[in-house]
């Protein structure tokens, strides 16, 4: 399915634009970091990649692929809990897919097992701890069998703990193929788990780095001042 490419894409609401003719191609390998202050458009980009925003100029497509929503899932920071257990959560994502009930109860106590919520797969998902939320978002998604996971700000609200067991499931979704596309506000976790990042400035694509690169010399003035904190918008 991949890559996902962006041609002079931009999205604005109320006379206000918030992507601005960004222009890029996503492909599989490296995990995708989106970074950037609050307000630069990180979330509506995301949003526009999986296809839940329509872009007001410029064009979003999957090359090579028919219709790339059947290989992609998105996690949000706050999920929504379905009023049922967290293996009928898991079931009912597999059942609308089209898997067939048999195989959907077996995948989706495999992945409950696989992050750590087997022995809790049938308490009510609405009364979960944040943290067990997410996990079983992540489960959710990953039982699809994605190629693309879009993660938006995934952990924004867990403590230390729960940041940790998330960040390390993201490792075993993407070790298992899946590109991984994240957003986040929290450097030290672009670090930890990305490969590549792009920054994001007042609704425009400023750069593309490596990790690595981009902590020690950002290549715009934007980043520089954004990792030192020094942006007034940040």
């Amino acid at each position: 399915m991949l890559p996902l490419v962006l041609d002079s894409l931009s999205f604005g609401i109320n006379g206000k634009t918030i992507i601005d003719r960004v222009s890029v191609e996503i492909g599989a390998g490296p995990r995708t970091i989106i970074l950037g202050p609050n307000g630069a458009g990180k979330s509506v980009l995301m949003r526009l990649c999986h296809g839940l925003l329509k872009p007001t100029s410029g064009s979003i497509a999957w090359r090579g692929a028919a219709n790339g929503r059947n290989r992609q899932a998105m996690v949000f920071q706050r999920p929504v809990m379905l009023r049922r257990s967290a293996l009928a959560n898991v079931i009912y994502g597999l059942e609308l897919a089209g898997v067939s009930p048999r195989e959907s109860d077996l995948r989706a106590r495999d992945v409950l097992d696989a992050v750590g919520l087997a022995g809790i797969a049938d308490r009510p998902a609405r009364v979960l701890s944040g943290g067990e939320q997410q996990k079983l978002a992540l489960a959710r998604a990953w039982a699809l069998g994605p190629e693309v996971l879009f993660l938006d700000e995934p952990t924004a609200n867990l403590d230390p703990g729960a940041m940790r067991d998330v960040e390390t499931i993201i490792g075993q979704i993407r070790a298992g193929g899946t590109k991984i596309v994240m957003t986040t506000h929290n450097l030290g976790q672009a670090k930890r788990v990305g490969d590549e990042i792009l920054f994001l400035s007042q609704g425009r694509l400023v750069e593309r780095t490596p990790v690595d690169q981009f902590f020690v010399k950002p290549e715009s003035a934007e980043a520089d001042a954004f990792i030192r904190g020094e942006l007034p918008w940040s």
